[in-house]
């Protein structure tokens, strides 16, 4: 069997049980004002990638509407592939197995994932960005001006490799992406990149200026139908 359908094979396993027998999720509303049903609960880590938090995936803070994880999971896959060396992080989605948890108060219902900016050391290494109790478990890191943070500097080319693969996957899945958020300062240097054309012609990014700096993350609503929010 080739080595990509073992990998293949690896994702999907790691996946909870009730995860993959799950039916299709429902989501009501919108990302301000929504709720969730069904959850599917994102893989805590990969080959090539990592949840922000065991204790945040253990608590249940990284549930997502079933199409969402189909999308999240086929990028991972199809960066193992491409840049098989980048090593990435994803935040939080702000669901439970039980419920709503809202860190944000746009990840209500179910359509919204933060990931965390892919890094290099100071040997230029892809490594995961360090999310810590210390630092709000990543949320409280600040990036310079230089992109760089203590000694890891962030990997523009790994970052638009993967918002890259999230369109495709997206649109593989018969969904969309309806907006990203990512500092403002920071997007020339993103929009230099090989895919950063692209990127910058087929991603709604956020013209404005966010309630809380996007600098160590960046924020993707995806587009899935949902039905209306009652009561």
């Amino acid at each position: 069997m080739p080595r990509f359908a073992w990998f293949l094979i690896a994702l999907i396993s790691l996946q909870p049980a009730s995860s993959l027998m799950a039916a299709e999720s429902q989501c009501y509303g919108t990302v301000n004002n929504g709720r969730l049903e069904g959850g599917v609960k994102l893989p805590s880590q990969g080959p090539n990638f990592t949840s922000y938090s065991v204790l945040g995936a253990t608590a249940g803070r990284t549930y997502v509407h079933s199409t969402v994880a189909k999308i999240v999971i086929s990028s991972y896959a199809a960066l193992a592939k491409e840049t098989p060396s980048n090593r990435y992080v994803y935040g939080e989605t702000g669901w439970s197995s039980g419920g709503r948890i809202r860190p944000h108060r746009t990840h209500q219902n179910g359509l919204s994932v933060d990931f965390f900016v892919p890094v290099r050391d100071a040997a230029g290494k892809s490594v995961p960005l360090p999310t810590s109790v210390s630092n709000k478990l990543g949320y409280d890191i600040e990036f310079d001006s230089n992109a760089r943070y203590e000694n890891y500097t962030i990997d523009f080319e790994a970052t638009a490799e993967h918002l890259y693969q999230l369109q495709l996957a997206a649109k593989a899945n018969g969904a969309g992406i309806t907006l990203v958020i990512f500092d403002t300062e920071f997007l020339p240097k993103l929009f230099s990149t090989k895919h950063g054309a692209y990127l910058q012609k087929e991603l709604p990014f956020m013209k404005g200026k966010p309630w809380v700096r996007h600098d160590e993350h960046y924020h993707i609503d995806f587009r899935i139908a949902c039905k209306p929010k009652v009561g």
